[in-house]
């Protein structure tokens, strides 16, 4: 019998190819941007103008894959991001690096549609979780391999950056040689945020605090690192084993969240992410107990909108999912990029602890809002859907969720 995933295998190959360039490039500029001797506050800036463009390509990128059809744009975006990987050396200066940052962002999104509204229009309805689990998969493991990069060579040189456009530019060849016929993109569609709110409001606000952790670690976690004294190799297995943790502590919450309160979850998960937060305080060098630290610390934060967004799947109709995932996805783009912005300006005032600080500060905050929140609703175990493993990429991925989404023309 013949895999359902073997026909999309040119597609995942994509998609890993794509992640491990994206995923060195985010690093490195954390530490090459030290280098050149940017500010915490500028490092932050950039972290924020990513978010910004992944923002403003949610509009951009449909409309140009509607127009020129999906392995046109692939190569576009593809194409656009290779270039910026090497402006970036070229450039080093703030202003462009924040214009290339935007640009970044922008494309990823569009390959993120491209890719997905591919793999709905290909998923067979008893196919759906699987393809979705080996997509989310792919998506975690090239981000994590790609820190180990970092090994081949220094973050002053020209060899990482070109690695990380080579990478991305092997991802368009898979994809160009494919046969599969190109899908429809369906319009994107959102539910108010308002009534978002109003129906599950410890999703929505469990989606933006999340962000403001998240986005700080992504945008700020690599220089962190660099300036708590580790070195390119610490520096690669603290962001590799953060994102691992991220990626191998979601099934055990998830089966948790089966027989517990999704509500009462977050709570626990948001704070014992702070608790461990705090532990990297002070951190010198990539000790391994730092290493551990991440570790845990990234299963539990990572975890944090995977379950903002089962817990929105138990409270909405199943016609109002997709739109309310799509919704959801904004507000935790908004949070992403917002908290770079916020805790590089600490680091440049109080120091490198001031980001475990901040992370420690958002997610107490989230613990107590949802415990206070989850307490107004009643408890919901015995209509609550699968937990599924995820991580923040198009508003397109939530269709291979979407309950409706076979039902709809």
């Amino acid at each position: 019998m013949i895999s359902p995933l073997l026909p999309l295998t040119s597609l995942l190959l994509g998609v890993a190819f794509l992640l491990l360039g994206s995923g060195l490039l985010n690093t490195l500029l954390a530490v090459r941007g030290g280098v050149e001797g940017f500010d915490s506050q500028t490092l932050g800036l950039l972290g924020s103008m990513y978010f910004v463009g992944f923002l403003a390509g949610t509009v951009v990128g449909p409309q140009l894959i509607r127009q020129v059809g999906h392995i046109r744009a692939f190569a576009f975006f593809t194409a656009a991001n290779a270039c910026v990987v090497l402006l970036h050396e070229l450039l080093p200066v703030a202003w462009v690096w924040a214009l290339l940052r935007l640009i970044t962002g922008m494309a990823m999104v569009g390959l993120y549609t491209t890719i997905e509204s591919w793999l709905n229009s290909y998923a067979a309805p008893q196919q759906r979780t699987q393809i979705f689990a080996v997509y989310m998969a792919v998506n975690l493991g090239a981000l994590a391999v790609a820190q180990q990069f970092l090994h081949w060579s220094t973050p002053d040189g020209h060899v990482l950056f070109a690695i990380a456009a080579l990478s991305v530019c092997a991802a368009v060849m898979p994809v160009a040689a494919t046969r599969l016929t190109q899908p429809t993109l369906d319009n994107a569609r959102h539910l108010p945020w308002r009534a978002l709110y109003d129906k599950t409001p410890v999703a929505f606000l469990a989606s933006l605090l999340g962000g403001l952790a998240q986005g700080a670690f992504w945008g700020l976690g690599a220089v962190w690192a660099d300036r708590s004294g580790m070195d390119a190799s610490g520096i690669a297995w603290f962001m590799s084993l953060a994102i691992v943790g991220g990626a191998l502590f979601q099934w055990p919450i998830g089966r948790l969240t089966a027989h517990v309160d999704r509500g009462q979850v977050i709570t626990v998960v948001s704070l014992l992410a702070a608790a461990l937060a705090l532990l990297l305080l002070g951190a010198d060098g990539a000790s391994g107990t730092v290493l551990l630290v991440g570790f845990v610390y990234g299963g539990l934060a990572f975890a944090i909108y995977p379950m903002a967004v089962a817990r929105m799947m138990d409270r909405l109709q199943p016609d109002e999912v997709l739109s309310g995932s799509g919704s959801l996805l904004l507000v935790h783009g908004i949070g992403a990029a917002i908290g770079p912005l916020i805790a590089g300006s600490a680091m440049d005032i109080f120091g490198p602890d001031a980001l475990p600080v901040w992370f420690a500060i958002v997610e107490v905050g989230l613990g107590l809002v949802a415990w206070v929140l989850a307490r107004r609703w009643p408890a919901d175990v015995d209509h609550q859907t699968a937990f599924v493993p995820m991580v923040r990429t198009a508003s397109t991925a939530f269709e291979l969720l979407d309950p409706e989404h076979e039902t709809r023309p």
